[in-house]
């Protein structure tokens, strides 16, 4: 299979530790959005990140499909989700809540780096700030109950943890912010960033202007 996109995205990044974690081999092409915008077209018209080239040519596109996808093939005891009941909703429910975060967090960035001062609209961003942080503060609020060995659904590690870590990660290092006034939130995101395969599937954040 390839991968498609730069592990700074936190998509890509949890489809590649996903995939990691469930020992799923793959290529990886670590194209931007932006100067390779031409090569990722080929696989997806959208021309957005992640994308999962199957073995047999079939390009998967979004993350929540890809992530859908991995775990069907994986197998319901070893799948990343709970399939089905309160636990599987729970799952999608931190996992919505994170995915909102980063991208309100990217939507700032793009703000900034894409329109002049003077076009740059602040009720906008304000907007975006204030949902960003509202989520955030729903996962402290979620991980407050959370204590070590357990993670979010339990006893577990699951794809929840997987994508609360890094959409959190991107917010805290891409928008260089402090969030430890989310202690709860911060300190579960510790615990999986200290993992082996987080500190491997890692890249600074760039802006697809920057991007190499």
């Amino acid at each position: 299979m390839l991968l498609i996109g730069m592990y700074d995205s936190p998509f890509v990044r949890r489809v590649a530790i996903s995939m990691q974690l469930l020992g799923m081999d793959y290529e990886h092409r670590n194209w931007s959005v932006g100067a390779d915008q031409a090569q990722i077209r080929r696989y997806n018209p959208v021309g957005r990140v992640p994308t999962l080239v199957l073995d047999d040519g079939e390009s998967l596109i979004e993350s929540a499909a890809i992530l859908d996808y991995l775990d069907e093939r994986a197998g319901p005891e070893r799948a990343l989700l709970p399939a089905h009941g309160a636990e599987r909703r729970r799952g999608l429910q931190l996992m919505a809540l994170a995915t909102g975060a980063a991208e309100k967090a990217v939507a700032q960035l793009y703000e900034h780096a894409f329109r002049p001062t003077e076009k740059r609209h602040d009720p906008w961003l304000q907007r975006c700030r204030e949902q960003m942080h509202d989520a955030l503060a729903a996962l402290d609020a979620a991980a407050a109950s959370v204590i070590a060995p357990d993670w979010l659904l339990g006893v577990r590690f699951s794809q929840a943890d997987i994508t609360v870590s890094c959409a959190t990660t991107l917010i805290r290092e891409a928008l260089d912010l402090d969030l430890s006034a989310y202690t709860n939130l911060m300190r579960l995101v510790d615990r999986c960033e200290a993992l082996p395969v987080f500190a491997t599937i890692r890249q600074p954040f760039f802006t697809p202007e920057q991007a190499p």
